[in-house]
């Protein structure tokens, strides 16, 4: 299928009549000492301002002080329907592990049914959690999303957890076989397609959605006339932060959405994390801060952290780090408009939702 060719749509595969795109500023919800309406107090906030004591906060050192003000959430995750995607190797597979140890029932959606069927076995090993099953999925192509929505949906009727981790940074401009830019189709647009199908499974259960974002995204303003990434030059840090961007964009307008039927929608990043994904596609940052790097289990720790927390369920639409809720925009100039967000959904619902 190339991005001319929409594939045509049966009832189960459309989405909702859509959100009301005036997202406007979200009311002030939840616990806590929170002094700002993103739910950030005062310190996180001068922090993120500050910028370097912000970006210090990414680093090791960020969780080793974090971690100290923490009090676990009790109880388990025992049969929830977890979706998790990219879960087979980096932070995914740190989650897939710590969501298996929480004794959930665990969908991985992965690319590499070799790959994905090893990480299964051995995360049922090691945890002795049996509920753990995989879907085959590339997750850059939509053909694909469509198929393992559809599956999800038959098998599982609900889901009470989905988690968009899958991603990746991509060093040159390519195109899927769809005709989408690469980084563009597996970050942004593949994790709006994915949600969207998944919205009423989700419903049925007053689900959770997680959205895995990214510290970059604070560099980059959302290009709504240049999604993906045509003018030259290309530069695939840029492309990636610019689709994380977009992942924390949707998430505030599928908060205000699907507040009425019971879903709370989360987005996070995991601070500077040691995968491999940082190795191969920025190795000058990896020899630069390695050893400030966390771990993938510290960086997928306020993942699980939002799986599990009461208080996370009573909130939605806020941006997590190390399980505190943080700005979303410190840089002038990367902060969009009303106009961009109405603009950024209608694109992204045109390119997979119209009929040929």
């Amino acid at each position: 299928m190339t991005r001319r060719e929409h594939p045509r749509q049966n009832q189960a595969d459309k989405p909702d009549s859509g959100p009301a795109l005036d997202t406007g500023n979200l009311k002030k919800q939840g616990a806590g000492n929170h002094c700002f309406q993103s739910g950030t107090g005062w310190l996180d906030f001068l922090a993120d301002h500050a910028i370097v004591p912000g970006m210090l906060m990414f680093s090791r050192f960020g969780y080793e002080l974090s971690r100290r003000f923490w009090t676990e959430p009790g109880g388990t995750l025992y049969g929830r329907k977890v979706v998790l995607t990219g879960g087979t190797s980096g932070i995914g597979k740190a989650a897939a592990v710590m969501l298996a140890e929480k004794k959930a029932f665990l969908t991985i959606i992965a690319r590499n049914r070799e790959k994905a069927e090893q990480v299964q076995q051995d995360i049922i090993t090691r945890t002795g959690n049996p509920h753990v099953d995989v879907m085959l999925a590339d997750l850059g192509r939509m053909q694909d999303i469509k198929q393992v929505a559809r599956q999800l949906r038959d098998t599982k009727k609900s889901i009470d957890i989905l988690i968009n981790n899958a991603g990746a940074l991509f060093n040159e401009r390519q195109e899927t076989s769809e005709g989408f830019e690469q980084t563009f189709a597996t970050d942004l647009l593949g994790v709006f397609y994915l949600t969207e199908l998944l919205k009423k499974s989700l419903a049925r259960s007053s689900g959770r959605i997680i959205n895995v974002s990214s510290g970059g995204m604070y560099t980059q303003k959302i290009a709504v006339d240049d999604l993906e990434n045509r003018q030259p030059p290309y530069n695939g840090a840029k492309a990636y932060a610019r689709a994380k961007r977009g992942v924390v964009i949707l998430t505030r307008i599928w908060a205000k959405e699907l507040k009425k039927k019971g879903i709370a929608v989360h987005a996070m990043h995991p601070g500077w994390v040691d995968t491999p994904g940082i190795q191969r596609s920025l190795p000058g940052f990896h020899s630069l801060v390695g050893n400030q790097l966390r771990t993938p289990e510290q960086g997928a720790d306020t993942m699980i952290w939002l799986a599990l927390s009461e208080t996370a369920a009573r909130s939605t639409g806020r941006f997590w780090l190390d399980r505190r809720p943080h700005e979303t925009v410190v840089f002038p100039g990367t902060r969009e408009t009303e106009k961009e967000r109405q603009a950024l959904w209608q694109k992204l619902h045109g390119l997979v939702f119209e009929l040929p």
